[in-house]
């Protein structure tokens, strides 16, 4: 075990926050599109005080970019606020993952532009930030909704460019989870809660997911004119 970890220790640089932003820039032609993408109607206010993610790719689009601010507020505070006891090796994967998380939202924060929706407020109440067990488990749970959430999303995405990209984002999450699951129990990065019996992550609708991350924040979010198929 001490092996292992000495070893993911070594390698946990994989993907610092400059790297990702400077893959990001490379990615261009996919801003280019997205900002060229012009739907009039696509952040007309339902009329409740939900927040409308739009349809069709930016509507996906904008479905990660509330996953990916959910995630990043969450990280932002576990590294504010050190659960008791925590080793060395723990808050530097922890700090890691922070930075990938808000790498990744403001990633999709500028690609949208001014399709982009508006910063969500979260509600963490129930998350005791000072116990090991709540922050590890809180974190297995969105990752291992934000691997499923890109799987089940990547079907629904028309361009080729978009779908690289999250192809791109949805392999650093699963490096995510298998990291906060060893940290919980050794062995565990890929067991049958989530790979299913061809080998293959197991995904998950948008209204599935969302029917989880609504725990955890306090607006509300409208994805009624997401693609379906």
């Amino acid at each position: 075990m001490k092996s292992k970890i000495h070893s993911a220790h070594s390698s946990r640089k994989y993907l610092q926050r400059r790297q990702f932003l400077k893959f990001a820039g490379g990615s261009a032609a996919a801003i280019a599109i997205i900002s060229a993408c012009k739907k009039d109607d696509d952040n007309n206010n339902p009329g409740d005080g939900s927040i409308p993610l739009g349809s069709d790719d930016i509507g996906i689009l904008n479905y990660a970019y509330a996953l990916e601010q959910l995630e990043a507020a969450f990280y932002t505070q576990v590294v504010a606020s050190l659960y008791t006891g925590i080793s060395t090796t723990e808050q530097a994967y922890l700090t890691d993952i922070r930075d990938h998380e808000i790498a990744h939202r403001e990633f999709f924060k500028n690609a949208l532009g001014d399709k982009a929706i508006p910063a969500l407020e979260v509600d963490f109440s129930a998350i005791n930030f000072g116990s090991r067990d709540s922050v590890l488990g809180t974190a297995k749970a969105f990752e291992d909704l934000g691997v499923s959430a890109y799987n089940g999303a990547g079907q629904l995405i028309k361009s080729p460019d978009y779908l690289l990209l999250a192809g791109k984002i949805v392999s650093v999450e699963a490096r995510h989870a298998a990291t906060i699951r060893d940290l919980i129990s050794n062995g565990t990065f890929a067991d049958n809660t989530v790979i299913d019996t061809n080998g293959l992550d197991k995904s998950m609708s948008p209204p599935q997911v969302l029917s989880v991350a609504k725990n955890y924040l306090k607006s509300k979010i409208d994805a009624s004119r997401l693609p379906t198929n």
